[in-house]
């Protein structure tokens, strides 16, 4: 599960802290974390992509939930008989 957190939410949380900060303009003084770096960036990714930058965020976070949902249906049916036992052992209790 420690490797789960640092190798799925680690990134996602990167990520998503550069997004909302860089929307926000809140820069610490560095160029970063800029409305301008956070323009360029999806300038960029918009003209690689051939699509309308304001496009992209919806799509990446869309993207960011259906990986989380496989991700953690295959965690579920790795663990189906951990869950399973535990269920059956709450319902007797």
């Amino acid at each position: 599960m420690r490797y789960l957190l640092i190798f799925w939410a680690g990134p996602l949380a990167l990520f998503w802290g550069w997004y909302f900060l860089s929307l926000n303009d809140v820069s610490f003084g560095t160029v970063f974390f800029s409305r301008q770096m956070h323009d360029l960036v999806f300038a960029v990714y918009g003209n690689v992509l051939d699509m309308d930058p304001q496009a992209i965020p919806p799509l990446a976070a869309r993207a960011c939930v259906v990986d989380s949902l496989i991700l953690f249906a295959i965690l579920a049916f790795r663990r189906r008989r951990e869950i399973r036992c535990r269920r059956g052992r709450e319902r007797y209790s």
